[in-house]
């Protein structure tokens, strides 16, 4: 039988050997895991991060007392290839997961005005993939998402199918639905793994709520919630309480009557709608009405966990799974110094808040420089629970020496997204080695090369003042790209050469 799908079946028959099968565990006490995850949070949304709109007192004083990290990166710019990653400790090129499910699933949609058309991706994490969740369970935990799961619209690929013993709101959809039955971020909500609540019940209140009710009915041993928030991805709803309290903050400081939106980017052809704009400020106020609920939520489970006495021997984990959402569909939010947000491999698009929790590891409140990925999280969890676990299929690394000490081997982090994102981005793949960034943009047949110590903000392609960079970074990213049998794209034969047209007039 093969090795994965014995840890799909069979949980309490193998239950007595799970430190054989997937691991040893320590014999003290083990600590408890609630990993919080935000949907389409920017890098500059928290106060610790820099925002001055927003308020997210919770997770500045979750800095204070941990860790947060100034590089910290999902392992791509949109949602469910980062989930998966979380889930696997791999690329995306590995679960063959590479951009959001459904997306544009055919090899012969695309646009007259995109020269490159997509192959077929995995639409679901299939079953043979072990998560952190089925490791967990195996070695005595008890397990629970409240929240986003988006990693197949088929039942069988659900979270109680995944290694999650409890599920709450986790299915195939990537956002709370808004039709004649259900009401997004109120109830009723149309979520088959969700009861609804009563009227004006707020979703985010909801999740926390049955986080915290597992809590106390696994407090005497130990356990692993994924947090998962379906906040603050749209729909935008906020409750009128919140959104009062910063529309009156944007009047008073004279941010409402600053035009918040710019269409002068290069990126934006005459030829595109009027969705496609970029924030030049924060300033919305049911966006910011949303993280402001999501923080106080989050106060509520960190509040639970002391009262219960299980703060020392819990570890806490927050971050995003892409960055904020600037482009298109609302423009909700600004990622500068960022350069543009989700769906882009720049900066906006890929790099995250990150912000970990560890009690009696690491001096609080200071700032980790050294860059991670999503891929770290499953081997760093692993050993925060004392559970040994070798799969040569993992590439993420193990970040609890970071905690104690910022410093790490140099090694390359890698996206590869050959899709065109429906906030404008272009297909291609990125490299990141020390401080320096390429991005391989297929659209362009160009590589362009950053240096992010001195320009965070991807405004200077510096790829013909070192070419030997560039092409020691482009040679690292096409072996890996092989190494990984990482899908290309086709050229589209419906392209009309938008562009070129555009400029000949």
């Amino acid at each position: 039988m093969n090795y994965r799908l014995i840890c799909k079946i069979g949980f309490t028959a193998l239950a007595p050997l799970s430190c054989f099968i997937l691991g040893s565990c320590r014999q003290e006490k083990k600590p408890n895991v609630i990993f919080i995850l935000a949907d389409d949070l920017g890098y500059s949304d928290l106060g610790c991060y820099g925002s001055t709109f927003y308020e997210t007192p919770n997770l500045d004083r979750l800095a204070r007392q941990g860790v947060y990290f100034s590089d910290a990166y999902a392992s791509c710019p949109v949602s469910s290839p980062t989930r998966a990653s979380i889930m696997t400790g791999k690329y995306p090129v590995k679960t063959g997961i590479t951009s959001w499910i459904p997306a544009r699933q055919s090899s012969n949609n695309g646009s007259p005005t995109e020269k490159l058309i997509a192959l077929p991706f995995n639409l679901k994490l299939d079953l043979n993939e072990v998560t952190i969740a089925e490791v967990l369970k195996q070695n005595g935990y008890s397990t629970m998402i409240s929240g986003k799961w988006h990693l197949g619209h088929d039942s069988i690929y659900w979270p109680e199918n995944q290694g999650f013993d409890v599920n709450c709101g986790g299915y195939g959809m990537g956002q709370p639905v808004r039709n004649k039955n259900a009401n997004g971020y109120f109830s009723p909500y149309g979520n088959p793994r969700l009861k609804d609540g009563p009227e004006g019940e707020y979703l985010t209140d909801r999740q926390t709520d049955e986080a915290i009710k597992f809590i106390e009915k696994n407090r005497k041993k130990p356990f692993f919630i994924y947090l998962s928030y379906y906040a603050v991805h749209n729909p935008m709803q906020a409750k009128e309480e919140h959104i009062k309290k910063f529309q009156t903050k944007a009047d008073s400081t004279g941010l409402s009557k600053i035009e918040p939106f710019t269409r002068d980017r290069d990126w934006i052809r005459p030829d595109m709608s009027n969705n496609y704009k970029e924030r030049i400020i924060q300033s919305n106020p049911v966006y910011a009405a949303m993280i402001y609920s999501m923080d106080e939520n989050i106060g509520k489970v960190l509040k639970k966990t002391e009262e219960l006495g299980l703060d020392d021997n819990t570890v806490i984990f927050f971050t995003s799974d892409n960055g904020g959402l600037s482009t298109s569909e609302g423009s909700p939010t600004c990622n500068e110094p960022m350069r543009a947000g989700k769906g882009w491999l720049y900066e906006g698009g890929i790099r995250v808040p990150l912000i970990i929790k560890y009690p009696g590891k690491g001096k609080p409140g200071t700032m980790i420089r050294t860059p991670v990925s999503s891929i770290d999280f499953f081997p760093t969890i692993l050993d925060i629970c004392g559970i040994k676990y070798t799969d040569e299929e993992i590439d993420g690394v193990n970040l609890t020496p970071l905690l104690e000490k910022d410093e790490m081997p140099e090694r390359p982090l890698f996206w590869h997204y050959p899709h065109y994102s429906n906030q404008g981005g272009e297909p291609g793949s990125a490299i990141r080695l020390g401080k320096f960034k390429l991005i391989d943009n297929f659209e362009k047949e160009r590589a362009e090369l950053y240096d992010l110590e001195n320009d965070i903000s991807e405004k200077n392609d510096i790829s013909a003042l070192y070419p030997e960079k560039t092409e020691e970074l482009y040679k690292l990213l096409n072996e890996w790209r092989k190494l990984n049998n990482a899908k290309m794209m086709l050229p589209n034969p419906k392209w009309k050469n938008y562009v070129i047209k555009k400029i000949q007039k």
